[in-house]
């Protein structure tokens, strides 16, 4: 069945991210949510604005919609986590940013992470027995997590969607809408 421009009609997504976000990983997955009908709000630790990254270089900054102190994981119905070697890594060390994303892996709420987003995932218990994929250099620590990790564009399992690296983004994006496209129809039925 084709996904239409409103298959997430009413669906809340959190977009989890803090300072040094891999920037197209945050843009074009929002863009394919916000595409098929859902409601995208970006997360964070930081006040105001958040700044992406383009690799290696600062890119442009987002306005933060939801502040992580006043962010409630029940207000949304997933969850996507972009990578950024700086990002992930800011966010496993950030109680408040782990136990919300610990809330969702809880509730079995979809969650769609890219290149270095799973490492987050690993901190939230939420990797353990899980097949996944992630950026090379986080393959032994999500397998040292229990992690069933493969070298693929696009890991899905039950709900969790894990792509590589921007080259994968569109099998990713497919794949996330996918997922919370069953998501948000089995929680309205």
């Amino acid at each position: 069945m084709p996904i239409t421009s409103s298959s997430l009609d009413g669906m809340k997504v959190a977009i989890l991210v803090s300072d040094g976000f891999e920037q197209v990983e945050m843009t074009e997955p929002r863009k394919a949510l916000d595409h098929a009908g859902a409601r995208t709000l970006i997360v964070s630790p930081v006040d105001g604005r958040v700044r992406g990254w383009n690799h290696h270089d600062p890119a442009d900054s987002f306005e933060v919609d939801v502040p992580l102190q006043t962010a409630k994981p029940e207000d949304f119905d997933a969850l996507l986590l972009p990578g950024g070697v700086v990002n992930p890594d800011t966010l496993r060390i950030d109680e408040k940013a782990v136990a919300f994303v610990r809330a969702f892996v809880e509730a079995g709420k979809p969650i769609a992470a890219i290149c270095h987003g799973p490492w987050t995932l690993i901190d939230a218990d939420g990797v353990k027995g899980r097949k996944m994929t992630s950026w090379p250099s986080l393959q032994a620590d999500l397998k040292n997590a229990g992690a069933n990790w493969s070298d693929k564009e696009v890991v899905v399992d039950q709900g969790l969607v894990t792509s590589r690296k921007p080259d994968d983004l569109p099998a990713f994006n497919r794949e996330m809408t996918k997922a919370f496209e069953i998501a948000h129809e089995a929680s309205i039925h």
